[in-house]
């Protein structure tokens, strides 16, 4: 059996008593006794190749694929000199439009083994969101599937840019919309439009010249690189780039990874989607800092596939947010199939249901599941609760604070509040992004000028260090795992003729903890229907952001300043729709 380093899990006995508060005050320091490593994610993908090569790195089982870490790491380099030909060049973003395949992950590790910036589109995005995330950023090429499921990629593209349509001598794409884009690269091995490539001629294009490179590339990157940008929504409407680098995200995965007592002769199951850090840091990267394989049951979440992977695979570990642990709980075949190797793994990316929890690791054998927080600017977690907490701290805390980080709980004035009372949750350190890419305004307004970045999120923090989610300081909602911002689906919906003002906010839903809400003033003489609304929607914005509820109304409850107040709406349809908020942790 290989030797596992992280196998003592978290911070334990004395040690602990340096994750609590220092004084009276709600403010706490990470442990620095294992020191933070200078190096970039190829170098990481190197060590773990020679401790671990001919073990499995990744299972993909609606593919029937299955990689070493030999494999990942060949074709990776396939792929990254493939893109070298192209005339990509460091510093250039590469988008990635795809739910879970192999493609994903090679394209991960080929972009950082060269520089490239990956650049994760959402494959809930429809034609608006991808022409802005394309341009917001600069994509020099795009890689992506041509469907899933109802979604067609290639269509919508399309739509953007018909000139992939074009015949002629050249495949680089030459789009009046899209003016950066040049490269588009099709998963699969079927024909593609004149101005597009597929992933096998890309993965095949490198020759001995672009392979020779790859070394010296690589060697001359600086783990302060930005490598990764991930679209996160704004309170202020348009997507922010929240830009990562090497140093970022190689750290907190391993922190991470030692938070869960992962080793090489674990098995972890990610159904969680690539796209999002929970898949790509939580998940991906996690695996390559300590050698235990990566299994993904489907493209996107399906419970059955996961639980017949889990059992498959004989996995030691799971992540998921907690509505995907409610639906594999709830799977009819769920006492079919053996999950007594299941130990460890993350929940996280929304409010726990404390009876969740207690299912999980009584039924599904998960005693050492740990709880994490976080936010994709913090690449993502800042804390994370350990595999020996005791089992009433996990249930009810996120955890206590991670290794070489800061966390301060401010009141509305910016001083930090006592032990056990709420406030804004504040975050410095290691692990804090670079920024929103080209906006400076919206970084400054998210990093002070002392380095903390402000989540928006109300906190608490107890006597002991463990820290308790309480509520939103920003408008924000989730919805199974994903973070809706309301002004960003207001507006939109603002674009519709007849809709003269719209307040979107959030009611609680048992299957995704909260669902969109939007109640909608009519244009006057004008009139506009609920199901209008949606159909509005469909198709034009992530699926996730139209609204479930449409409320038509001739005024919104306001403050005596005028200002709409969102809590009375939602009690008001909280109270209309016989809702009631769960318990969480």
């Amino acid at each position: 059996m290989a030797e596992n380093p992280f196998r003592s899990g978290w911070i334990q006995g004395a040690a602990a008593d340096n994750l609590k508060p220092h004084g009276t005050l709600s403010y706490v320091s990470g442990p620095t006794d294992e020191v933070l490593r200078f190096i970039t994610i190829s170098e990481q993908l190197d060590k773990t190749v020679e401790r671990h090569g001919a073990r499995d790195a990744a299972i993909f089982d609606a593919e029937g694929l299955r990689l070493s870490w030999y494999d990942l790491k060949a074709q990776a380099d396939s792929l990254a000199a493939g893109l070298l030909a192209l005339g990509l060049r460091r510093g250039n973003r590469v988008g990635i439009w795809a739910p879970n395949r192999h493609e994903w992950l090679v394209t991960q590790f080929a972009t950082a083994r060269t520089g490239l910036v990956l650049v994760n589109i959402n494959p809930a995005y429809r034609t608006t969101e991808l022409e802005y995330a394309l341009n917001k950023v600069g994509c020099r090429a795009l890689i992506m599937a041509r469907r899933y499921k109802s979604s067609d990629y290639l269509g919508m593209l399309g739509e953007v840019a018909p000139e992939i349509h074009l015949k002629g001598a050249s495949e680089v794409l030459d789009s009046v919309r899209l003016p950066r884009l040049k490269h588009v690269v099709l998963l699969g091995p079927e024909p593609v439009p004149p101005r597009c490539l597929s992933y096998p001629q890309v993965a095949a294009l490198g020759g001995p010249a672009q392979r020779a490179r790859l070394d010296t590339l690589s060697a001359a990157l600086d783990p302060d690189d930005a490598i990764n940008i991930q679209f996160t929504s704004g309170t202020t409407g348009a997507p922010k780039g929240a830009t990562l680098t090497h140093f970022n995200i190689v750290n907190n995965a391993r922190f991470c990874a030692k938070a869960m007592a992962l080793g090489p002769d674990d098995r972890l199951c990610i159904p969680v989607p690539l796209y999002h850090c929970f898949g790509m840091v939580l998940g991906v990267l996690c695996c390559a800092a300590t050698g235990a394989a990566m299994v993904f049951p489907g493209e996107g979440f399906d419970a059955g596939d996961t639980l017949k992977s889990l059992a498959r695979n004989r996995c030691t570990a799971l992540h998921g947010v907690p509505t995907m642990f409610s639906a594999i709980l709830d799977h009819p075949d769920f006492a079919s199939h053996d999950l007594t190797t299941l130990r460890t793994g993350i929940m996280a990316g929304a409010p726990c249901p404390i009876e969740t929890m207690r299912k999980v690791v009584a039924r599904m054998h998960m005693q050492q599941i740990t709880i994490a927080y976080g936010m994709t600017e913090t690449s993502p977690i800042s804390f994370q609760s350990g595999t020996a907490d005791p089992l009433e701290r996990r249930v009810s805390t996120v955890g206590r604070i991670q290794p070489h980080l800061e966390v301060k709980i401010v009141d509305a004035a910016g001083r930090i509040v006592p032990v056990g009372q709420q406030g804004e949750l504040c975050t410095r350190g290691y692990a804090v992004m670079r920024g929103y890419w080209e906006d400076e305004a919206r970084t400054r307004e998210a990093i002070d000028a002392a380095g903390w970045m402000h989540s928006g999120d109300l906190a608490t923090i107890d006597a002991e260090g463990y820290a308790n989610i309480v509520g939103r300081v920003k408008d924000m909602l989730i919805r199974g795992g994903e973070n809706v911002y309301p002004r960003e689906i207001e507006e939109y919906l603002l674009r519709h003729p007849n809709v003269l003002d719209v307040q979107v906010f959030g009611v609680p839903d048992a299957k995704y903890g909260e669902e969109v809400c939007a109640w909608v003033i009519p244009r006057h003489g004008q009139q506009v229907g609920e199901q209008e609304i949606r159909d509005f929607c469909k198709g034009r914005i992530a699926h996730y952001k139209v609204p479930r509820y449409v409320r038509i109304v001739d005024q919104f409850p306001l403050t005596a300043t005028g200002k709409a107040q969102k809590f009375e709406m939602r009690k008001a349809m909280m109270a209309l729709l016989g809702l009631r908020a769960e318990r969480t942790a």
